[in-house]
């Protein structure tokens, strides 16, 4: 297959859970999964106090194998990999030479393979940029969307609804993960544990990764509605996509081609916590990373935005006074905050200005920017191991 050919490949097949009661699909990207079945708000509230089941299969899968499969991924992203041990995940960003954000990797390593998920229609653009990255390195990334799909356990009982299908010892245990504080003040990125369940020799054996907002779950996608049925028979209620994506948007998690476009760098939207690692360089974009760092002055900011009686589209302008501050990425209508979205705006854009969201179609909503301090940041300087006789 040839590089343009994997750049331009379509998104998985609609998932074989659009055929459950009240599924409705979702917009594109994310059409192939659905947006909610029938009560949005409701699948929200359950997500926060029960445990919600929501297909993200939509999501592509890639496939890293070969022993220097670790130091070469810490080399060429901007996470710190060479000693990830095995059974443990991370966030990672391929950065462009000026530091700007082309990919954002959700990894799990499994001991013998690093599985990468990545944003729809993304992978094959990723996968032609590893390959071109190769060499003489004994890795081999390959594409494995039509067999691997990942599905998502959020909530207090998703640890519960996991072990009743799973087993108990391959639920990963609590704790790690983005956005520990230290008593310095700093920000530190813990891996995220991962468990496996299933027995040796099978195919692909179902990996289970911790994360902030619940557990990932990487499952053959042949058995794909067969999994999802024995979660839903352990207590688990399916949740559409919308409902993850208003929790994500009152969470402030950034996605990318949502809150970034061709100029971000991950400063600007919070990835400094979770997918960058400070302490090391030699990659691609890194000098960029560690200046703005040093300097604390990213051209923009990502805000918490609530709108004035309605949802925005993507890429909507947000203007203040009449001048263009910056573009609404995502956004949902919250169970608890109503009409909310994740913004891309100004440093310079004061916490109290009066803003205006325009939709495409000229309506304009008005729109306020949450009070409540921003997302912390690593205040730890950047690029100490960045010279010569150290690590990079």
């Amino acid at each position: 297959m040839s590089t343009d050919t994997e750049a331009l490949r379509t998104a998985p097949a609609p998932s074989p859970l659009l055929g459950w009661p009240g599924a409705v699909a979702a917009a594109e990207p994310d059409a192939a999964v659905a947006a909610h079945y029938g009560d949005p708000l409701r699948e929200q509230r359950l997500a926060t106090t029960g445990a919600a089941l929501v297909d993200r299969s939509n999501r592509e899968v890639v496939r890293i194998t070969g022993p220097d499969r670790l130091t070469w991924l810490h080399s060429i992203t901007s996470q710190h990999l060479s000693q990830l041990a095995p059974m443990h995940g991370t966030e990672a960003l391929v950065l462009s030479p000026h530091g700007h954000v082309e990919h954002h990797l959700v990894l799990a390593d499994d001991g013998a393979a690093v599985w990468i998920d990545v944003e729809p229609t993304t992978s094959g653009r990723l996968l032609s940029f590893l390959r071109s990255m190769q060499f003489m390195l004994r890795v081999e990334p390959t594409e494995v969307t039509e067999g691997v799909a990942v599905l998502s356990l959020v909530g207090p009982r998703a640890d519960e609804v996991a072990a009743a299908v799973f087993g108990a010892d391959t639920v990963p245990a609590a704790g790690g993960g983005a956005g520990t504080a230290t008593s310095a003040g700093a920000v530190t990125t813990g891996p995220y544990p991962v468990g496996q369940a299933g027995a040796a020799g099978e195919g692909h054996r179902p990996l289970l990764r911790r994360m902030p907002y619940g557990l990932d779950l990487l499952v053959p996608r042949a058995d794909l509605a067969a999994t999802a049925d024995r979660l839903r028979a352990a207590g688990a209620t399916p949740a559409g996509l919308g409902a993850f994506e208003a929790l994500r948007i009152a969470d402030r998690r950034p996605r990318l081609n949502r809150e970034t476009d061709h100029r971000t760098i991950p400063h600007e939207v919070g990835w400094l916590t979770n997918a960058v690692h400070l302490d090391k360089g030699c990659y691609r974009g890194q000098e960029t990373v560690a200046r703005v760092h040093n300097l604390g002055r990213p051209p923009r900011r990502l805000v918490l935005l609530h709108l004035d009686g309605m949802v925005a589209a993507p890429g909507c302008a947000v203007t203040a006074g009449g001048r263009a501050v910056g573009f609404v990425g995502s956004s949902e209508m919250h169970h608890e905050l109503g009409p909310i979205a994740l913004a891309v705006v100004k440093r310079s854009t004061g916490a109290g200005a009066p803003l205006v969201v325009t939709d495409p179609d000229g309506a304009q909503v008005a729109a306020t920017i949450d009070p409540e301090a921003e997302l912390a940041a690593p205040t730890r300087p950047a690029g100490r191991l960045h010279r010569p006789g150290t690590e990079g």
